[in-house]
C-alpha cells in the first residue's frame, strides 16, 4: 500500500471518530466539566481600573491572589488598594488577607486591617481585625472592636457602619475622647 492511501485512510478515521466525538456530546460534556474548576491564581499583582468616564477610581496592589470563577469568589494576600475621588486619594485599605464574593462586589478584609479616609478636615483611621467593605457604593461595616483616629478624637466601638461617599459614620458602644475644633 503506498503512502497517499494510508495518509488517505488516516484523514477519513481521524475525521470520522472527530465527528461522533463531537455530535455525541461528549465534547460539550468535557467543556462543561473545565469550566467547573476554573481557578486562577497569581502573584504580584497591581490594578489599575477607572471609572466610566476614563477616570482613575482604584488602584490596588496584591502580593498573592486566587480566585475561582465559577463560584466568583476571591482571595487575596497583602491587600494595598487607594480608592480615587476627582484624580486624587480619597480612601486607602490595608489587610493582610481579603476574600471577594459575588465578583468582589464584598470584600471581606481580615487580619490588621487599616481603613483610611481623606476628607478636607483631615484623615480619619480605622483599625480593626475584620472589616467588610462594599466596593462600588463605598459602604464599610463591622461587628468587630475598632479602633477610631481622627483630628478630633480617639475612641473605640464596638462595631461600625460608614458610607465613605456621605462620610457618615455609625458607630457603637464607643469609649474614647472627643476634642472638637474650636
Amino acid at each position: 500500500m503506498d503512502t497517499k492511501a494510508l495518509y488517505i485512510a488516516a484523514v477519513v478515521i481521524a475525521s470520522v471518530s472527530g465527528g461522533y466525538y463531537y455530535y455525541s456530546g461528549k465534547a460539550k460534556k468535557l467543556d462543561v466539566d473545565s469550566a467547573r474548576n476554573m481557578t486562577y491564581s497569581a502573584e504580584g499583582v497591581y490594578l489599575t481600573q477607572t471609572d466610566d468616564q476614563g477616570h482613575l477610581y482604584i488602584r490596588a496592589k496584591v502580593d498573592r491572589l486566587e480566585q475561582n470563577m465559577q463560584n466568583q469568589t476571591s482571595k487575596l494576600e497583602n491587600l494595598n488598594a487607594s480608592t480615587y475621588k476627582n484624580g486624587s486619594v480619597d480612601s486607602t485599605f490595608f489587610s493582610k488577607y481579603a476574600h471577594g464574593y459575588n465578583d468582589n462586589a464584598k470584600v471581606v478584609l481580615s487580619d490588621q486591617v487599616v481603613a483610611t479616609k481623606l476628607s478636607d478636615q483631615g484623615k480619619i483611621e480605622f483599625k480593626t481585625d475584620e472589616l467588610t467593605t462594599y466596593p462600588d457604593t463605598k459602604l464599610i461595616e463591622t461587628s468587630h472592636q475598632v479602633n477610631v483616629d481622627s483630628p478630633q478624637s480617639s475612641f473605640i466601638s464596638n462595631g461600625l457602619k460608614a458610607n465613605l461617599n456621605t462620610g457618615q459614620y455609625e458607630f457603637f458602644n464607643i469609649r474614647g475622647k472627643y476634642a472638637p475644633n474650636s
